[in-house]
């Protein structure tokens, strides 16, 4: 945490208007209800407006509208949210473990390491590797053969990235994450001869400033590659089939899955645990509500939603048994629709 950053210096960070103090001394973040003399908050929206009234911080980010309710220092910005994110940022500086290769790191002969680079402990990187400046691998990672990182990427912990992928700049893969894996693709034989597996070939290619939540699996490609844009952002427990490809800046909630040959287009919303179907597109600009089912091309941009709301389980099975029932219901009223008109028509 920073001893303390002038108001005027964090103002420049995110190009706000200082209403107020611009000496004003700031070392921490806070919720407005809890913040003090040397925090910064922030208000979002006129639901928070008694709490900004009552607040006792040194100084919090606003949009306009709301300036005369703030009773301190005011940064003024068109999103107060997306400037409080650069501000945190600016009084949390990451630390920066110690650079170098850890003794117990296993490297191929070939491996290619860029300037400052940190190497955790228990680090295996496999033949012709490529490690881009200012790159942190951390414990206990796996890098297969030929694959390369660029510049800036962190694998905190626990990461497994399979042989032959692309890793852009700013890459951030949180514990867990496997990106390369075989997809799921298996041939029928037939009678008893079983499953037989089909050679996944293709790679997984992630662009600039991707960010892949903990356990999180990105699958490799069956024949062509995965593709996640730049700015992808997936959180935990999220898995893309092979052959996906994601649009740069979309963001996808936890335990979200989406099956093989999928294309997503940019600057989607995709809420957590919705399931999403193989072989079809979504718009660019789509937003999907938690828990959707998508088993269609969505070609127009805009929000969907199809899960049920909860309900008493007793309600639940009458209406689960008259769903059955509406093949028939329908069928009843085409007839009577019929007769009506064949009545009318004489």
């Amino acid at each position: 945490m920073s001893e303390g950053v002038a108001v005027q210096e964090l103002a420049e960070c995110v190009e706000a208007e200082v209403v107020g103090n611009a000496d004003t001394l700031i070392s921490r973040v806070a919720a407005l209800g809890d913040a003090g003399p040397d925090a910064i908050g922030f208000c979002t929206n006129a639901n928070y407006l008694d709490a900004l009234r009552a607040t006792q911080a040194g100084a919090v980010l606003i949009r306009r509208e709301h300036l005369e309710a703030c009773p301190t220092t005011a940064l003024v910005v068109d999103d107060p949210y997306y400037a409080y994110a650069a501000v945190a940022a600016r009084l949390y500086p990451a630390e920066r473990p110690a650079l170098g290769v850890h003794p117990t790191a296993v490297l191929a002969d070939d491996v290619v390491l860029g300037d400052d680079v940190v190497i955790g402990p228990h680090v295996v990187l496999e033949a012709g590797v490529q490690v881009g400046d200012r790159c942190q691998i951390g414990p206990g990672c796996h890098i297969g053969a030929q694959t390369r990182l660029g510049e800036d990427t962190q694998l905190l912990g626990r990461v497994t990235v399979g042989t032959h992928c692309e890793v852009g700049k700013r890459v951030i893969m949180h514990p867990g994450v496997v990106v390369g894996a075989d997809g799921f693709g298996f041939a029928k034989g037939p009678g008893d001869a079983g499953w037989r597996k089909v050679p996944q070939l293709g790679r997984v290619v992630l662009g600039d400033e991707v960010d892949l939540g903990a356990n999180t699996t990105v699958d490799r490609g069956a024949i062509g590659d995965t593709v996640l844009e730049n700015g992808v952002k997936l959180d935990n427990q999220v898995h893309i089939g092979h052959n996906v490809r994601v649009g740069a800046r979309t963001i996808i909630a936890g335990n979200t899955v989406v099956a093989g040959s999928t294309t997503i287009g940019c600057d989607c919303m995709i809420g957590g645990s919705t399931a999403i179907t193989g072989h079809i597109s979504l718009a660019d600009e789509v937003m999907l509500m938690g828990m959707t089912g998508v088993t269609g091309t969505i070609d127009e941009p805009g929000a969907y939603a199809s899960p049920l709301p909860a309900q008493p389980i007793s309600k639940w099975r009458r209406n689960t048994v008259r769903f059955t029932q509406l093949d028939g219901l329908f069928r009843r009223v085409k007839k009577l629709e019929s007769r009506q008109g064949e009545g009318e028509g004489e």
